[in-house]
């Protein structure tokens, strides 16, 4: 049998165009998560030697030497372990594709991110933001506030995910939307009557008035008819949730989160409904549930 021929050496900016192929084709990250790991990767280019910089060089005292000088610039642990990860990604694509012959990435390691308590809304909190946002004066604006703010709180999908919602994703006989979550995996969680209100409530009234050639079928549109980007879906819920203290779209899937649990949910359910892969990423909500443990105890331990 032949023996396979050498990949031909690429400049730097080749490569990085490959890279990013690869990053959305093949394993289907997210617009955001391409960027990101592109930066982080010119970043160890420069570090290797900019634009002359052979990516075959690449290996560990070179990706731990970048890493060092991020940390002693003063890089934050969770800047560091972003660093980590694409730097992983990317000698694994180099090593797959023939460009690299040894592939550091798994002996190369970063600091342990220290993972925060989420910021939640407790019911009441979650009750007045979408009471004060019902008070809406029926522009297409606040009606498309009132669903985003609704969906979000009543499904925990992200907002990208809901960005990407199209009109037939939702089921409104079953209760149900369809989602298109990370690396392109689909999973169907349940949607309540209230979000299901306010989203015929915005097809109703509120999206005919923005229908534009560019609207396609997008279920949540801006202004100019194109569909809702992550951005001024973020500003729908910082100004819909200003009454309760204000809150992010990942605060109010926080908030879906714990308030499923302490209703009884079993953790498992959570984690579908969220879309996490691993069981690990939905744990960190248990904490906020204490509270329902202990009155659980108390209630049910003889010796409580």
């Amino acid at each position: 049998m032949a023996e396979s021929e050498p990949v031909p050496p690429q400049g730097v900016a080749d490569v990085l165009a490959d890279f990013e192929r690869y990053l959305s084709a093949e394993l289907g990250r997210s617009p955001h998560t391409v960027r990101a790991y592109l930066g982080d990767v010119r970043g160890l280019m420069e570090h290797l030697g900019g634009a002359a910089a052979d990516p075959a060089d690449l290996d560990l005292a070179a990706v731990r030497g970048w890493l060092g000088v991020l940390h002693e610039a003063g890089a934050s642990r969770a800047t560091l372990a972003r660093r980590v990860a694409a730097a992983r990604v990317f000698s694994s694509y180099l090593h797959r594709t023939g460009r690299l012959a040894v592939d550091p990435g798994p002996l190369v390691s970063g600091p342990r991110q220290h993972r925060g308590l989420p910021t939640v809304l407790d019911e009441k909190q979650a009750a007045d933001a979408l009471a004060a946002a019902e008070a809406d004066d029926g522009s297409p604006t606040a009606l498309r506030r009132r669903a985003v703010l609704e969906v979000l709180y009543g499904t925990g999908i992200r907002v990208a995910e809901l960005c990407g919602l199209d009109l037939d994703d939702v089921d409104y006989e079953r209760h149900t939307v369809r989602v298109l979550g990370k690396g392109g995996k689909e999973r169907v969680v349940p949607i309540g009557r209230p979000a299901i209100a306010a989203v015929e409530r915005w097809l109703r009234e509120g999206r005919p008035g923005w229908v534009a050639p560019a609207s396609g079928r997008a279920l949540f549109l801006g202004a100019r008819g194109a569909r809702l980007g992550v951005r001024t879906a973020r500003r729908d819920v910082r100004e819909g949730t200003d009454a309760a203290g204000g809150a992010s779209p990942h605060g109010l899937r926080h908030s879906a989160a714990t308030h499923l649990l302490n209703g009884g949910a079993d953790l498992r359910s959570v984690q579908e409904i969220l879309g996490h892969a691993s069981l690990s990423s939905t744990q960190i909500y248990t904490h906020v549930s204490i509270e329902r443990l202990t009155r659980t105890y108390n209630q049910a331990h003889p010796r409580a």
